[in-house]
């Protein structure tokens, strides 16, 4: 496996000159094909200079250079030539200021080989740790900030979202818009894990320790909290844009359900029979719908006609709990129009439906 470990720097100098020959040290016991990437913002202290330097002592040391715009940009930069240009299987990111020990880089390589797309070299698992000497501001920033990205954005089962140390298959980055991401400053850590995440990345955290820097000064800034705090409630957005679809479908489907239930009423068949056939056609058109709409920006691997089997097999299950609900309300209420019952009853069924078909019928392509 092919791995180029991508640092950002600015000004780090005095920093990347000591952990180039650190990494070295590591790549010695790794059993993979080790590469560094320095992706230097034109620093104004000689950084890039002394990459070259380096690079001469070490042929896997590799400079991309360009106009200071951000941690994200620097990142996305640097992902696009390592998986473009240098054919990388796999990339890892790292500061350049020891905050991350060169010595996790082979614990975060061995979860990565064992088959988890995004390893996360985790401050927030059991065994991870933050400096003892951070002041009470800084440590709010950090925890709560990483608290507000889980659950603002929705990201619950990620303990670390804001982690900057991370292995990432290639094959995952590919699959990703990185230009698309919009964002240029820290924000780029979330952004990118949520859109992992949606390409069903298997997703493993590595408890480490975070060092606090010797040398140099950091480089976040409040603008970069603002666009970390404005792209986590994006995040949600989008996502509750495709369940507000997926609710407006189910709408249109209980008017179906409503109509068909009632004629076919009308056409003399009981209630009892009525019912199942009414949720069946709205299944179809809700299929439909969903297809075209609320889904149509996925990739699936499946066809039309596998989707609309898997659509109807979770169906079934939808229509378990509606009838459910249903026949159960007929008999606690029977003075109750039956089309309030009717009605009721597609409630559990559309969340049933949603859930299930987000993750199965209409699961992003993940090859």
């Amino acid at each position: 496996m092919k791995v180029v470990i991508i640092i950002p720097t600015y000004n780090e100098r005095d920093n990347i000159t000591r952990l180039i020959p650190a990494l070295q040290r590591q790549f010695s016991g790794i059993p993979h094909d080790m590469h560094i990437l320095v992706v230097d913002d034109t620093s104004p202290d000689g950084t890039a200079d002394a990459v070259r330097a380096e690079s001469g002592r070490y042929p896997n040391i590799f400079l991309l250079s360009g106009t200071k715009q951000g941690l994200g940009a620097a990142y996305i930069r640097g992902m696009k030539h390592a998986v473009g240009e240098l054919h990388a299987d796999a990339v890892m990111e790292m500061d350049a200021d020891f905050s991350h020990k060169p010595e996790d880089v082979p614990r975060l390589l061995e979860v990565l080989a064992k088959g988890a797309d995004f390893v996360i070299g985790s401050r927030y698992v059991s065994g991870g740790k933050i400096p003892d000497n951070w002041g009470l501001l800084r440590r709010m920033i950090s925890k709560w900030g990483n608290l507000f990205a889980r659950y603002v954005a929705g990201l619950y089962r990620v303990r670390d979202c804001t982690a900057g140390f991370r292995a990432i298959r290639a094959s995952i980055l590919r699959q990703i818009d990185l230009d698309g991401l919009g964002v240029k400053g820290y924000a780029f850590q979330l952004a990118l894990l949520h859109q992992a995440l949606l390409k069903h990345a298997r997703v493993a955290e590595v408890a480490v320790e975070f060092v606090d820097r010797v040398e140099g000064t950091t480089k976040m800034r409040t603008s970069d909290i603002l666009e970390f705090m404005l792209n986590s409630w994006k995040i949600r957005f989008k996502s509750s844009k495709t369940f507000m679809k997926f609710a407006a479908v189910g709408l249109s489907g209980l008017l179906v359900n409503l109509a068909s239930f009632t004629a076919f009423l009308n056409a003399g068949l009981h209630k009892f029979l009525a019912s199942p056939l009414a949720i069946e056609v709205s299944i179809i058109t809700n299929f439909l719908l969903n297809n075209a709409w609320t889904f149509a920006d996925r990739e699936t691997a499946s066809s039309f006609h596998q989707k609309l089997v898997k659509f109807n097999l979770v169906s079934l299950v939808a229509l378990g709990a509606s009838y459910t609900t249903f026949l159960a309300l007929s008999f606690l209420f029977p003075q109750v129009s039956p089309q309030v019952h009717q009605a009721i009853g597609v409630i559990p069924g559309t969340l049933v439906n949603y859930v299930f078909n987000s993750w199965w019928t209409f699961r992003g392509d993940q090859r």
